[in-house]
């Protein structure tokens, strides 16, 4: 497989709208695909007729790996001026249409030692990678993971928490504010403290930050609210309980609860190419049974999840070189050796 076949077939997937929770159509794709290629492929169900992808020749020693969901909205694919744009051109399309490619001339050379796990799910929760854990070949000593990184290797990639802050007031008549108590200004209270907050700090990753993604409250302008909530997304360097413990402070003024966690990872490396550590999640974390993980791919989170996601043709073309020189690194590995 050549690059022009690699973004022939990136382009293929990515008009196909896999926004997270309806990949299946993506999902059925890719399956035929990699069954007309010889592969044997297991669908993964994963729920609501969502599977995981995972194809391969032999039971692998090492698997190339990364996602076909998509954030929203969905727009299709389009090439011009070196570059390839669509949703899902670097997040995580293209990628996968890479690791294919890099697998198929493996394959070619006689190399069947190299599998494929596509999944779903992973820009919401990471549904897919869960039951893809608890599936694991035994086999399998190396992942590589497959997210935008600029065609640079991941040296550690920071973990998530995300909080939910619950305000409860009394609703009253705005023109009696005495007689109601604000949820709402108690959240915002809340969150300007939370500004003031020390969160930890990593010498690699740095510090901890976090983002408000969400805020709802109240029933109608001149009703004093009864309720109001917020969340929180906390990109962190350590550890999740050390962060939920921290945000407990703002108790009782609005209660805390845990919405989801991944933790921070460190990732194997490869001497003498380039790395580099990440600000994003991925789903790295809840794939720990598949062997000691990389992380690598063509493209910058910092157009992924835009209007104008794209990839470069070339970047594409030198990340096929690549995954192939990463898979056969893990391969000389002695984790490898007899497997």
């Amino acid at each position: 497989m050549d690059t022009l076949d690699a973004i022939a077939l990136a382009r293929s997937l990515i008009d196909i709208d896999s926004t997270t929770g309806r990949e299946q159509a993506a999902g059925e794709w890719l399956a035929s695909a990699l069954q007309d290629l010889g592969y044997h492929v297991v669908r993964q169900p994963v729920a609501d007729g969502r599977f995981n992808v995972f194809a391969r020749i032999d039971g692998p020693s090492v698997v190339l790996s990364t996602h076909f969901d998509c954030v929203p909205p969905f727009f299709p694919s389009d090439l011009r001026d070196g570059l390839l744009f669509g949703r899902g051109s670097c997040d995580a399309k293209g990628i996968l249409a890479c690791q294919l490619a890099a697998a198929q001339r493996m394959r070619a050379a006689g190399e069947r030692r190299v599998g494929l796990l596509f999944v779903v799910g992973e820009e919401r929760g990471s549904d897919g990678a869960t039951v893809a854990n608890a599936a694991a070949p035994g086999s399998c000593r190396f992942l590589i993971n497959g997210e935008p990184t600029d065609n640079r290797l991941g040296i550690a990639t920071r973990g998530i928490l995300r909080l939910r802050l619950t305000a409860r007031g009394r609703a009253a008549h705005s023109a009696a504010p005495e007689h109601g108590d604000s949820a709402i200004d108690k959240l915002l209270d809340a969150l300007i403290r939370m500004r003031s907050i020390r969160w930890p700090t990593d010498p690699e990753l740095g510090t901890t930050f976090y983002t408000l993604g969400l805020i709802e409250g109240g029933i109608a302008p001149n009703v004093i609210s009864p309720s109001a909530s917020a969340e929180a997304m906390f990109r962190i360097v350590g550890s999740a309980d050390e962060i939920l413990e921290t945000a407990r402070q703002l108790e009782p003024a609005v209660t805390v609860d845990e919405v989801l966690r991944v933790p921070m990872v460190r990732l194997h490396t490869i001497a003498d190419l380039p790395s580099a550590v990440f600000p994003f999640t991925t789903d790295i974390p809840l794939l720990d049974r598949w062997g000691t993980p990389l992380l690598f791919g063509p493209g910058s989170f910092l157009v992924a999840h835009t209007d104008k996601e794209h990839v470069r043709i070339d970047d594409m073309a030198a990340a096929i070189d690549r995954y192939q020189q990463l898979a056969a690194s893990c391969l000389s590995s002695p984790l490898c050796a007899g497997v």
